[in-house]
């Protein structure tokens, strides 16, 4: 199991590690990628023209990071992808090219721990929500302050699902992630199978078919979930996902249609998750499945 979930962390440290950025993302707004200083250890990727989102337009995205690192550009590329269509997105962590010491602080061989602590998706909602009241801030009365969404990859999903009973979530992603059968052995999650009854609102979980490492946390999470509606993607990737593709890959444009559906009630965005026939059921790319709609 240890040997497992080392390999889960390499994979997501990995990830971290990847150079390079995309080109200009597909959504209307171009991005900024920044380190305000209004919110320390955190990453914000914005809409580079706040004054041209209309007033309480932007919703919430917060993103735990792979193996929780403190690398808050690790899924650069999915989440410059969402901002681009118009959400404030923040994860945990820093910039590393900002600062001359490593993002990851040193662990002992076959050490298993966050960089980050859950309670950093809290203190990112806090931060929106106190910017969007604060009169001198760029984000006054842009923020749409009931519109929030929790997500994370990996560690950084067990992350979103132990703050999700926050009741200004108003949805989980929960990517490449589902939480352990036989107790969390990451040290600095308190994270259980019991919490999945504190979800409200709605659950999407992305997961990289049977060769992801968490595909059979995460398929016995969804099972267990069935008092709200829920869907469920695999995207035959395995764990390393497609958040550092251009653009996010299929991933990001996945998680941005739930968005726009869940958090915009955009009704295109909708029919590709409902209805029989919807767009993502039958489409050939991934796997898909709902309850509860």
């Amino acid at each position: 199991m240890i040997t497992t979930l080392k390999s889960t962390l390499m994979i997501a440290l990995a990830a971290a590690g990847m150079a390079g950025h995309a080109a200009a993302e597909s959504g209307p707004y171009k991005v900024v990628v920044e380190e305000d200083p209004t919110l320390p250890e955190h990453v914000v990727y914005r809409p580079a023209d706040i004054n041209g989102v209309k007033s309480g337009a932007l919703p919430v995205y917060v993103f735990g990071n792979g193996a929780c690192s403190h690398d808050g550009t690790s899924s650069r590329n999915h989440l410059a992808e969402i901002a681009s269509h118009g959400y404030l997105v923040v994860a945990p962590g820093i910039i590393p090219a900002n600062h001359p010491a490593p993002a990851e602080e040193q662990r002992q061989p076959g050490q298993l721990k966050a960089s980050n602590s859950a309670e950093s998706l809290t203190q990112a909602i806090d931060w929106a929500l106190k910017e969007n009241g604060r009169s001198d801030s760029r984000y006054y009365g842009r923020v749409a302050a009931d519109k929030v969404a929790a997500s994370g990859f990996s560690c950084g999903g067990l992350q979103a699902i132990s703050v999700a009973r926050d009741p200004r979530i108003s949805t989980v992603v929960v990517m490449n992630s589902g939480v352990f059968n036989d107790g969390n052995p990451i040290a600095g999650i308190n994270v259980s199978k019991a919490m999945l009854a504190d979800l409200h609102g709605s659950v999407i979980y992305v997961l990289g078919g049977p060769t992801d490492i968490a595909y059979n946390n995460g398929r016995d999470d969804y099972k267990r979930i069935n008092h709200i509606p829920a869907a469920y993607v695999d995207i035959p990737v395995g764990h390393g996902g497609t958040y550092m593709e251009p653009n996010g890959g299929i991933g990001a444009e996945i998680v941005t249609a739930w968005l726009d559906w869940k958090l915009k009630g955009d009704a295109s965005a909708a029919d590709k998750f409902s209805g029989e026939s919807c767009g993502y059921c039958v489409d050939k790319r991934i796997i898909y499945e709902k309850k509860n709609f």
